[in-house]
């Protein structure tokens, strides 16, 4: 039986239906999905925000402890650097400004019928070392001092160091870290020179620490040097490791800022990996319903 002819209107409303349809389904789907994806992204922005509050909670938290130990580490370069400097400008005191480190000496009769002794200095010691090693250890205290208080400022009030400071904050530690040991050097060195001076080198009966309280007729108080020097050795070496403790603190709060920067600017691109995914997805979501 042949096929009945479709009359040309009848075509024209199926058309029609089929097409209010689709608008139909399209209006209807499309706010459904719009809004399951609009509901979805805060979520996912949120688990990207408490990561990221996570991350800066556990950085800041470690930043303030490495901020703390900072200060407990220039508080005791501070004790140590007055510990060296009192001693060694009591001993300039005492010897009117002559410097004991690297002097050289003898013992000699005072005459041929007395055999009594007595000791002569042949040179004393450089006036530049003393004066080096008092003004490095003034120098500590100034400036550990000051640092400390700098830092305790920046604990109370959450402040923190740029990466420049930081990175200044290291030169200037290790620049104090390298003369605090020289000075250290120059008395250790120096004083057992001394020491080899009057005792000709532990021939003498009578050690260092004895002849202190032997008068040595030099026209000077010679009552306590070994005590004075030994101070002040103790004091420029611990203030030396205290230094090293500071560049070695220093290092990693550099190391910190930079990694904390990195670290920034990852968390910004992912940020915006991630809004540039949810804009490309709902661009496609549209033109599909579309």
């Amino acid at each position: 039986m042949p096929d009945r002819p479709v009359h040309p209107w009848m075509e024209m409303r199926w058309r029609a239906l089929k097409a209010s349809a689709h608008s139909l389904i399209c209006s209807t789907a499309r706010p459904r999905m719009l809004r399951l994806r609009s509901s979805l992204l805060p979520l996912r922005s949120r688990g990207f925000s408490r990561t990221q509050d996570a991350e800066l909670s556990d950085r800041k938290m470690a930043l303030d402890h490495l901020i703390f130990a900072q200060c407990i580490l220039y508080f005791l370069a501070f004790v140590f650097g007055f510990i060296a400097v009192v001693p060694l400008s009591e001993n300039t005191e005492d010897f009117s400004g002559k410097c004991l480190l690297f002097t050289r000496g003898m013992w000699q009769n005072e005459n041929i019928t007395v055999s009594k002794q007595r000791f002569i200095v042949e040179e004393w010691g450089p006036e530049s070392c003393c004066s080096f090693t008092t003004f490095i250890g003034i120098a500590s205290l100034i400036l550990s001092a000051l640092q400390a208080w700098r830092l305790l400022f920046f604990l109370c009030k959450g402040h923190d160091d740029s990466f420049f400071n930081a990175f200044l904050n290291l030169m200037i530690s290790s620049l104090m870290m390298f003369t605090v040991f020289l000075s250290s050097t120059i008395v250790s060195v120096g004083f057992n020179l001394w020491c080899d001076a009057i005792t000709e080198s532990g021939t003498m009966p009578s050690s260092c620490e004895d002849l202190q309280d032997t008068d040595l007729e030099l026209g000077l108080d010679n009552s306590a040097f070994y005590d004075q020097f030994a101070i002040a050795q103790f004091g420029l070496w611990a203030a030396w490791l205290s230094w090293l403790g500071i560049s070695v603190l220093a290092f990693l709060k550099v190391y910190h800022n930079y990694r904390q920067e990195d670290m920034l600017d990852s968390l910004i691109h992912e940020k915006e990996l991630l809004l540039g995914r949810s804009s490309h997805r709902d661009s496609d979501l549209s033109t599909g319903m579309i």
